[in-house]
């Protein structure tokens, strides 16, 4: 009943929309949305009320739900997209700066998220946005990854080496850190990291809370597993476009909007994180966060040489962390960010 009465809101408020904003364009403009969950996930729903937002810009979208992501950006490369939704990971391959707010370890709660982001989205920021012929006109939370671990002890940076991780074949930065700590990087694509979990062929799996149910993360789990209560990453979404297919402004207006959806989010993204059962949580030790912290930051500076990190976005959250912390030693280290 809740989900009819949203659906006939969603439906009013498109009509309304149409009939009050006559430079909508004829043609509607094909955006591939990436959702582990497909057209039942939140992140496609959640593009549904975008789809509605961006009537008032001028423009009426066409959503595609796509369950891989690598499908979803190739289609928006080769053009049979005109926009794409994905991950933050994903959007590195088109706008390094932007793609590098995923970087491990660099932003350790939705606070210091939402400071980046109100501080990309405004004007002022508009041309680190675009990279010919990409722009890059909205980013959501998509939820702090988390360490599933099948062995509740492995609480340390040392206690990872030599175990199996799951990494994502399209990111080189988790092959560098994996390997960094001396664990066994195991390739994987978003569609089966999980289950390599559930099956034992890996030790150790992350992401969002969300996939704690959606992937059937207990199985994994079962016996002695537990969920690391650190965050590794603050995963973002992040919206893409064909600048020359949109009118002009549309990004900026865009970009706004979704900022304006932080909280919201945000909200979600604990609801799901309270679904794990307190039980699987581990907290560890001050100690060790220290260390992990390091051991991330280390890795961020590599691969920053490397040119995989974008160097202006790992300032910007470095100077957002000792805002918030100024007491953290990186702030005064020789080799900060």
């Amino acid at each position: 009943m809740v989900l009819c009465k949203r659906m006939l809101l969603r439906t009013f408020i498109a009509i309304f929309l149409m009939g009050t904003v006559s430079a909508v364009q004829a043609t509607p403009k094909k955006i591939c949305v990436f959702d582990l969950l497909g057209a039942n996930g939140p992140t496609y729903s959640q593009m549904k009320d975008y789809k509605t937002a961006a009537l008032a810009w001028g423009v009426e979208l066409d959503l595609k739900p796509y369950t891989s992501e690598r499908v979803a950006a190739e289609d928006f490369k080769s053009g049979l997209c005109d926009a794409v939704s994905f991950t933050g990971m994903r959007a590195r391959q088109f706008n390094a700066f932007t793609g590098s707010m995923d970087a491990i370890g660099a932003m350790p709660s939705y606070q210091h998220l939402k400071s980046v982001i109100t501080s990309i989205s405004s004007k002022k920021a508009s041309k680190l946005m675009f990279i010919d012929p990409y722009e890059v006109v909205g980013i959501f939370p998509g939820g702090a990854a988390f360490m599933f671990v099948n062995d509740r002890t492995i609480d340390t940076v040392g206690e990872l080496a030599g175990k199996r991780i799951a990494i994502l074949d399209s990111d080189p930065a988790q092959v560098e850190m994996v390997t960094f700590v001396g664990a066994s990087p195991v390739g994987t694509s978003i569609a089966n990291m999980f289950s390599k979990f559930n099956n034992g062929s890996v030790d150790i799996t992350y992401g969002p809370a969300i996939v704690y149910e959606a992937m059937e993360l207990y199985k994994g789990l079962e016996p002695n597993g537990g969920v690391i209560d650190f965050s590794l990453v603050q995963v973002t979404m992040q919206i893409l476009i064909r600048k020359t297919e949109f009118p002009e402004g549309y990004g900026l207006k865009s970009r706004k909007y979704s900022l304006g959806q932080f909280d919201s989010s945000v909200k979600l993204i604990k609801r799901y994180e309270s679904k794990i059962p307190k039980k699987l949580w581990v907290t560890i030790p001050e100690a060790d966060k220290t260390e992990y912290l390091e051991v991330f930051r280390q890795s961020r500076i590599r691969l920053r040489e490397k040119g995989i990190y974008n160097a202006k976005m790992l300032k910007l959250m470095r100077m957002v962390r000792c805002k918030k912390d100024p007491q953290q030693a990186e702030c005064t280290a020789a080799d900060k960010e």
